[in-house]
């Protein structure tokens, strides 16, 4: 069997459409068509000499799964090509990524200043772990660039938010904070996972990493866990190289196989799914018992100007008011016949969540009030289903909580 020879081409001049079909594939001597599941630990060598050569890093070569995979690499390449960036990582898990990024350039006596607004297990990392290690932090409103400048102090090493943010959707302008962080001399990490890499660039617009929960839209059909770190290739060799193989935070062969398949059809979803968001948006605007609706874009958006300049549309995610409090918004969530309950996002089903009592119930209900996180607040996942049927849901869910 002679090996499969793969057609020369430049895949940094395709479209996103085609590099996320196409990125990164290296094909066995099969020939096959779908990317090639390499299911294994480790590799044989042909001599003593050859794993030598490997492990002091003068052969290309695989060594062991937890530092590099064929599979894993096709992965990491075509979402680097998708991020237009030079190198990406995964891991096991979103918050893999994002412990990774900041921990592998942190330091006893460093200094982070972050978003307020922030996933709960992103403030946990934040508040709880990184104290552990010498490492303080500061909290800022991320809508107020004087903040993020006031907040910087000589030690300050990363910047870090998300954009939109989980649940409230604040905006942050990705290019005024990159260049704050430019000047303090620190590390800016933008998590995008609300946006999806198809609607926001946070690379090109200034930051130096940006990191994924690829369990999300990536995967976008709820079946595995995975996540990406996306940076230059001078990022990658000086901290984080060393620091995933050592640590071992390493994104199964299998996941990356699944993800392969998600990325394919990454686009169509996500637009499929921002154009129902927003006709759903518009819908709850207009219905009695919804107090407000936090999406960006619509107009009445606080930010709707810099979701403008740095997102291709609202994107799949939104989150709103419901008059009546927990209550209310109980029976409405408990009245949902296609719109599931639950705290994961971006599957091809639609899911909603209570974020004061899930995500980001260890907060205190006074940290939940100071974020805009109210026990009347309600974050919505559009999926794919018919908008028009998600909306006769969330109208039965209305009625049934007495509106």
């Amino acid at each position: 069997m002679t090996a499969y020879e793969n057609k020369p081409t430049d895949p940094r001049k395709w479209r996103p459409a085609t590099a996320l079909v196409h990125g990164g594939t290296v094909r066995s001597q099969f020939g096959e068509t779908s990317e090639a599941l390499f299911l294994n630990a480790g590799y044989v060598y042909n001599t003593a000499e050859d794993a030598e050569a490997r492990f002091k890093g003068e052969q290309e070569g695989y060594v062991y799964s937890r530092f590099s995979n064929p599979t894993v690499n096709m992965f990491e390449e075509r979402m680097a090509l998708l991020e237009v960036a030079d190198a990406a990582r995964a891991t096991a898990t979103g918050m893999a990524a994002v412990t990774a990024a900041m921990l592998c350039q942190l330091n006893a006596g460093d200094h982070v200043v972050s978003s307020s607004v922030l996933f709960g297990s992103c403030r946990y990392i934040i508040e709880t772990l990184l104290p552990r290690f010498g490492i303080s932090h500061t909290f800022v409103d991320g809508r107020d660039l004087n903040q993020w400048r006031e907040g910087a102090r000589p030690n300050t090493r990363v910047f870090f938010c998300e954009t939109p943010a989980n649940p409230t959707l604040k905006m942050v302008d990705i290019a005024g904070v990159a260049a704050i962080a430019r000047e303090a001399g620190a590390r800016f990490i933008v998590d995008n996972v609300f946006a999806t890499p198809i609607l926001q660039k946070p690379l090109a617009l200034g930051a130096h990493i940006c990191v994924y929960s690829a369990t999300k839209h990536i995967d976008g059909q709820g079946r595995c866990l995975g996540g990406v770190i996306l940076s230059d290739q001078a990022f990658m060799d000086e901290y984080l190289k060393d620091f995933l193989r050592q640590t071992g935070p390493s994104l199964s062969p299998f996941n990356a196989w699944v993800l392969l398949k998600g990325v394919e059809t990454l686009p169509l979803r996500v637009e499929r799914q921002s154009a129902s968001a927003a006709q759903i948006a518009e819908f709850l605007g207009a219905r009695r018992g919804v107090a407000s609706v936090i999406y960006p874009g619509r107009d009445d958006h606080p930010q709707r100007a810099i979701a403008r300049a740095q997102m291709a549309s609202g994107g799949p995610m939104l989150a709103f008011h419901v008059e009546g409090g927990k209550q209310a918004a109980f029976r409405l969530a408990n009245a949902l016949r296609i719109i599931g309950i639950s705290n994961n996002l971006g599957d091809a089903k639609s899911l909603i969540s209570h974020p004061a009592t899930t995500t980001h119930q260890r907060l205190s209900p006074g940290a939940r009030a100071q974020l805009g996180i109210g026990d009347d607040l309600l974050r919505l996942s559009v999926g794919l289903e018919d908008p028009q049927d998600l909306m006769e849901d969330l109208e039965y869910g209305f009625k049934a909580a007495g509106f």
